[in-house]
């Protein structure tokens, strides 16, 4: 059975060791070992090499098959294409980074960098047995991020699909017209009600505010759009929805707006699933990818 060590950075940044798709021994928290702001501090070299440093204490010396990291941003070939996020790794090779300080700190292992949401969606169809079939993941954050399983080659920024026409749609954090993450980012929602935080956006429909109300109507119309967008190009099947504003979503009110955009009856077969959100599935996930890329028979 394949031992892999995987890590995420979303969140609170996480790492662990997984074995037969299932966390082996306690969650290691980053954060709580260097502050929360160490990987805005950190130049893309120390990044790698505080990473490998958890690596080999989880590792404890043992046998491992492959190590996986979920970062957030492009990455293409273990290359950081873009990251706003992380700025400062945008144009690293990171996963040549991230080889070169694992070999330094004594473990032999092939290094696979994913996107963060890319490892969620992993994580997700192994510790529910769906490695078998198409898994999506809508990440609702600070951003959006739009992860697939099983992997492959793309840019997959969902979080900027446009999803308005609108010319005075322009809260996205890249400066994009009409994007998802301007609706649904909590940026973008904060640019748009100044006097509220999301929560209370969200907590004022409840009560029949009729400026939130029509707000959270079309909040749940541009993920339906974009959601419709997926489907259309790529086919329909499991979303999963999880993040920090995962538990504002009214599955009902999604399903309602989605039946009116996506008509054709083979395309119809979708469903959605709300997951709490979770550095656990996470570890897992980059850990998955890692190995299914290093030894893919």
């Amino acid at each position: 059975m394949r031992r892999g060590i995987g890590i995420t950075t979303a969140e609170h940044g996480a790492a662990g060791l997984v074995e037969g798709h299932q966390l082996v021994g306690p969650l290691r928290r980053l954060d709580e070992q260097a502050g929360s702001e160490w990987l805005l501090s950190l130049p893309p070299e120390g990044i790698a090499q505080r990473l490998a440093q958890e690596i080999a204490a989880i590792a404890d010396g043992e046998k491992i098959d492959a190590v996986g990291v979920g970062l957030p941003g492009i990455i293409r070939n273990g290359l950081v294409e873009e990251s706003p996020n992380l700025k400062q790794l945008k144009g690293a090779r990171f996963q040549e980074l991230m080889s070169a300080a694992v070999e330094q700190a004594g473990i032999a292992a092939p290094v696979c960098v994913h996107n963060d949401a890319d490892v969620m969606a992993a994580g997700m169809a192994a510790s529910r047995g769906h490695l078998d079939r198409l898994i999506r993941v809508w990440m609702l954050g600070d951003g959006i991020g739009f992860g697939i399983f099983p992997w492959r080659d793309g840019v997959w920024e969902g979080g900027h699909m446009v999803v308005s026409l609108d010319p005075g749609e322009k809260y996205c954090a890249c400066g994009g017209r009409g994007h998802l993450e301007g609706f649904m980012g909590h940026r973008a929602m904060r640019l748009r009600f100044m006097d509220m935080e999301p929560v209370e956006i969200f907590e004022n429909a409840r009560r029949n505010d009729p400026r939130c109300v029509e707000f959270v109507k079309l909040w749940h119309q541009a993920l339906a759009a974009a959601t419709a967008n997926v489907i259309h190009m790529g086919g329909p099947g499991k979303f999963f929805i999880t993040g920090v504003h995962a538990k504002h979503v009214d599955l009902s009110l999604l399903e309602q707006y989605l039946h009116d955009m996506v008509k054709m009856s083979p395309l119809q077969s979708y469903a959605f699933e709300i997951v709490p959100a979770s550095d656990e599935i996470a570890v897992i996930g980059a850990a998955v990818n890692a190995i299914r890329a290093a030894f893919p028979d």
